[in-house]
């Protein structure tokens, strides 16, 4: 197996880095994203020796590696180092099947509401159809501020994440597991977007009141080719990753 080997995903994954950059996500050399490729291989951001941090990953920065964060191919780890949490990937891809793609980051306004007790809720509508719907399910709250660097760690963010999408991390971040790497990007931006708000209402000295019932059931769902397809592309665009 050649380093040319998943051109298509290390790609995907490195332009996904620099998009959680340049939202803000992921400051300096901090977050990662994982995408399976089999059963127990991933393609995985990690860290080399000249380290450029998120907003200038390239493709030669994703590698191929088990699990366990044991190289797949030789010289897949020549110069480069798994992330210290990839635990956090492992435990989540292990538990989860339906899950392909892993985003770990670190939103400073999702740690800040947070630990100010606003929780993520579903507080728009229409502004943002797929991050209401994903708040009214639920953001369950991991509350240790640890790096999630061992298997027992792990296990304990997972349960914590139980079958929801995305799980915040107490002081720390937040994990977001998708269908893709799009998605789980996406989910984050989300999240992300209504600590965002919340913290601006609240500072404003408005109160966090849930989108009615029957708003909520007039959402139309306008499908993944809108709401992942569409919306990524703008991203890609808003990176300056294309025209």
């Amino acid at each position: 197996m050649s380093r040319a080997s998943h051109a298509a995903g290390r790609e995907l994954i490195a332009g996904a880095c620099r998009v959680l950059a340049a939202r803000g996500l992921a400051d300096g050399i901090l977050g990662h994203i994982s995408l399976r490729v089999e059963e127990d291989l991933i393609l995985v951001r990690c860290r080399g020796q000249d380290e450029r941090g998120l907003g200038r990953t390239s493709p030669d920065d994703i590698r191929l590696v088990h699990l366990d964060g044991s190289e797949a191919a030789p010289g897949e780890l020549d110069g480069y180092a798994v992330p210290n949490e990839l635990p956090l990937h492992s435990a989540v891809l292990r538990t989860r099947p339906e899950v392909s793609a892993v985003v770990h980051a670190h939103p400073p306004s999702v740690v800040a509401a947070d630990l100010a007790g606003i929780a993520i809720r579903p507080i728009v509508g229409a502004f943002d159809i797929p991050g209401c719907r994903l708040a009214a399910g639920g953001v369950p709250v991991y509350p240790r501020g640890v790096l999630v660097r061992n298997d027992r760690l792990g296990a304990e963010m997972v349960e914590a994440m139980g079958d929801r999408p995305v799980v915040l991390l107490r002081g720390h971040g937040l994990t977001s597991a998708g269908v893709s790497v799009e998605q789980a990007v996406l989910q984050a931006i989300s999240v992300d977007t209504i600590a965002e708000l919340s913290l601006r209402i609240t500072a404003a000295g408005g109160e966090l009141a849930d989108l009615a019932e029957e708003d909520m059931a007039e959402l139309p769902d306008l499908g993944a080719g809108f709401n992942t397809g569409t919306a990524w592309r703008h991203e890609l665009v808003r990176a300056g990753l294309r025209d």
